[in-house]
């Protein structure tokens, strides 16, 4: 599990048939005390995080390829909690 931030917004014309309508955002992963981490990341979004939001990522691939029903599907970061203030 990671911790990041929702650093912008993936928009493609061209993607992987499972990740068609999908909402993808890019997530720069982060220490506890928010310096960054790493390189940013595209993660899969279904629960609705806002830019600049902090939120925990699982880089289970099995658990992303679960999330978009496809298990041929690159997928590999998932949002799966936001955090609160």
């Amino acid at each position: 599990m990671l911790l990041a931030r929702v650093v912008g917004n993936i928009v493609a014309t061209q993607k992987h048939k499972s990740l068609l309508g999908q909402r993808l955002l890019l997530c720069q992963p982060e220490t506890f005390e928010g310096k960054p981490l790493g390189a940013p990341l595209v993660a899969i979004d279904q629960l609705g995080a806002g830019l600049h939001q902090r939120v925990n990522l699982t880089s289970d691939g099995l658990t992303a390829r679960s999330r978009v029903n496809d298990q041929r599907s690159p997928a590999r970061y998932v949002i799966i909690g936001v955090l609160d203030n």
